[in-house]
């Protein structure tokens, strides 16, 4: 999911090192994603609810700072709430904050987001779209294309934040392009042993997308 939300290092006070703090926001709340997928017809975008993300969740799982959804470029981590990535929810979305590591990726990064090369944000979620308590599919016809919005309604898990160049989900990994090959491929009836929580997520996505609106 990306986020356009501006990504900033922290200024420091005077007299004062230089900031090594850079925050922004991982999810916003009731806007658009860039679309999951679009041909000639039809187009579909995710946005995620007010609610389907919350502190207690955030809680319950270990979360990784990376750059570009790379494990291995770690800059932070929330380990069940503790660790060196804060975050808070407030009604605009999940603002995090770290400060970066003083490592080669650490350095990096934080100079890619002080020259604006990175700016943007996304992180990677489960939630189950055969729910409707979950997630609601809804459609309308413009111009003779159906655009399609998965409203999140409710979020199962939260895996990573991520600050990258490009951030139109899902095209910031090849996992995430695997999605959405996947996604308008037909189902296999036996899908392979060492499926991915996002290839997970891929499976109820697509049954939800198979589901007739008209």
């Amino acid at each position: 999911m990306f986020t356009a939300a501006s990504l900033q290092v922290r200024e420091a006070a005077e007299g004062e090192a230089p900031s090594r703090i850079i925050e922004g926001y991982a999810i916003l709340f009731n806007v658009l994603s860039a679309p999951l997928w679009a041909d000639e017809d039809s187009e579909a975008r995710e946005v995620i609810a007010v609610g389907a993300v919350t502190k207690e969740l955030l809680d319950g799982f270990d979360i990784k700072m990376t750059m570009f959804h790379n494990r291995q470029l770690l800059l932070a981590r929330s380990n069940k709430g503790a660790g060196t990535l804060t975050y808070e929810v407030d009604e605009k979305g999940v603002k995090f904050r770290f400060e970066a590591p003083n490592t080669i990726d650490g350095d990096k990064a934080l100079e890619l987001v002080r020259r604006g090369d990175i700016g943007g944000c996304s992180f990677a979620f489960t939630t189950r779209y055969y729910d409707d308590a979950c997630v609601e599919r809804s459609a309308k016809v413009v111009n003779g294309t159906t655009m399609i919005t998965y409203t999140v309604k409710a979020v199962t898990g939260i895996y990573d934040f991520t600050i990258t160049d490009n951030p139109a989900y899902p095209d910031t990994s090849v996992e995430a392009r695997e999605f959405v090959a996947g996604l308008k491929a037909p189902e296999t009836p036996e899908p392979p042993k060492d499926n991915t929580k996002m290839r997970e997520q891929l499976r109820e996505m697509r049954c939800a997308a198979n589901s007739k609106l008209f």
